[in-house]
């Protein structure tokens, strides 16, 4: 969420005083401005509430690809104040699960630090292939990258993250602001990504309607694909949906299909 209490308070207090300064309607029932502002109040008190992910997450998802689900997807997040530990599972759905090829497995662990997200070491295991892995060196405040044989050794200027833990540190952090920008290592190299909240909207999933929070990826020069993503207010900000749009309209959709908290 991107306003605080009193931001959302002065925005709704603002958009009244107008209405009332211009003569619109001062009877009438409260309208759809209104009813965004009840919203992002809301939001915002839940976000509040939830800070703290719980012991254990665990969500499922079905990818799609132009509407046809193509693969089942387990995202788990374990985390004890002290530690955290982040895996994903991607396995290939009816005929796609004919070839291991289409299998992705990858995990981020790590510490957690007055409530933010350290890695460690995050690995992406596709099909048969040898691992990418990113080492974190926070003493020495260096990342080493390791991708098909090779080595590369880079810089940690402030806070990074990883492509798996970028978006589960929303359970940690709720997003704030306008936008969100992070450096994030994948084990090919670091990137540096920028996300802008657009606000709240409310998501129809499989596992129910929801409360969310939209970031939007702004593209970098050489982005070809767009990316948005969804997190869960009542369900301490996690990822309940990612739609990517590649340069030619293919849309990848992976969306919630059930969610548990332990």
């Amino acid at each position: 969420m991107n306003l605080s209490v009193s931001d959302a308070v002065n925005d709704c207090n603002a958009g009244s005083a107008s209405d009332a300064g211009n003569g619109r309607f001062p009877n009438r029932r409260p309208g759809r401005a209104s009813k965004v502002c009840i919203l992002a109040l809301a939001l915002v008190l839940a976000g509040l509430a939830n800070a703290i992910p719980p012991p254990k997450m665990e969500i499922q998802y079905e990818l799609s690809r132009n509407g046809t689900v193509m693969v089942e997807v387990t995202e788990s997040l374990v985390q004890d104040g002290k530690t955290y530990r982040i895996e994903s599972n991607a396995r290939g759905k009816g005929l796609f699960a004919l070839s291991n090829r289409g299998n992705l497995k990858r995990e981020s662990t790590g510490t957690i630090e007055a409530g933010v997200l350290h890695p460690v070491e995050f690995r992406d295991q596709r099909g048969d292939r040898k691992p990418d892995i990113a080492r974190f060196n926070w003493a020495k405040n260096e990342v080493v990258s390791e991708h098909d044989g090779k080595s590369e050794t880079s810089p940690i200027k402030g806070a990074m993250l990883d492509r798996l833990s970028l978006l589960w540190s929303f359970a940690f952090v709720p997003p704030k602001g306008k936008e969100f920008v992070m450096d994030v290592a994948d084990g090919r190299g670091v990137d540096r990504f920028r996300y802008l909240i657009a606000g709240p909207e409310k998501l129809k999933t499989p596992a129910g309607e929801l409360d969310a929070v939209k970031l939007v990826k702004q593209r970098e020069p050489g982005d070809d694909r767009g990316t948005e993503v969804w997190l869960s207010v009542a369900h301490s900000y996690a990822p309940v949906r990612i739609l990517v749009v590649e340069k030619d309209g293919t849309r990848l959709d992976q969306v919630v299909s059930q969610l548990f908290l332990k």
